[in-house]
């Protein structure tokens, strides 16, 4: 688990009263793991051209360092899906909002996620990636909430497990906010500073 860091991140975070954020996992030890990751990734697949998936819109930092980081014959697509309305909780009910422009069958496929917390989402991602026939299918995720799984599903390859609060920063977000933080922050919300779970 991530060492918990009593800091402020670098950067401008809005002027809401509200809110506040405090460091969870550095940039640093972000791209510290990434890089890890990546290197797990290729040893599995040495040869192999990886298509990457990112799932929209959280993944969108996490595919770009990792894909620095693979090395080797690279290609993207991006998926969108939602499962949360405008609040901190998940609705439970996955829908798909972006499909895919290429296929993917006979590829070696790498999906990569922000977060991992019900275990619904990449299930319902998983299906759907099997039926389009991929010779490999793999899961990266950066954080693993694995307290909050429903689901029976797990990564490949997880970046840092997590405790069951509200993060923001690297690509997640609290209605479209907090998306461009360098580091993972835990969002507290209200004069309680009482934090909700993601």
């Amino acid at each position: 688990m991530a060492k918990q860091l009593n800091r402020k991140p670098k950067g401008k975070i809005g002027n809401r009263p509200d809110e506040s954020v405090r460091v969870l996992i550095s940039h640093a030890n972000i791209r510290r793991r990434v890089r890890e990751i990546a290197q797990d990734v290729r040893r599995d697949f040495p040869d192999e051209p990886i298509h990457l998936i990112g799932i929209l819109k959280g993944s969108v930092f996490f595919l770009a360092d990792l894909a620095r980081e693979l090395g080797g014959e690279v290609s993207f697509d991006f998926l969108g899906v939602s499962s949360y309305g405008h609040g901190t909780d998940s609705t439970g009910e996955v829908k798909l909002t972006k499909d895919l422009e290429v296929a993917i069958e006979g590829r070696t496929v790498l999906v990569v996620e922000d977060i991992l917390d019900t275990g619904l989402t990449l299930k319902f991602l998983i299906k759907l990636f099997e039926e389009r026939k991929p010779k490999h299918l793999r899961v990266a995720v950066l954080l693993d909430k694995a307290e909050r799984r429903i689901a029976k599903v797990n990564a490949d390859y997880a970046g840092f497990t997590i405790p069951n609060e509200f993060v923001v920063g690297y690509g997640l977000d609290y209605d479209e906010r907090y998306r461009n933080l360098p580091d993972v922050c835990v969002l507290q919300i209200g004069p309680c500073t009482k934090s909700k779970a993601q």
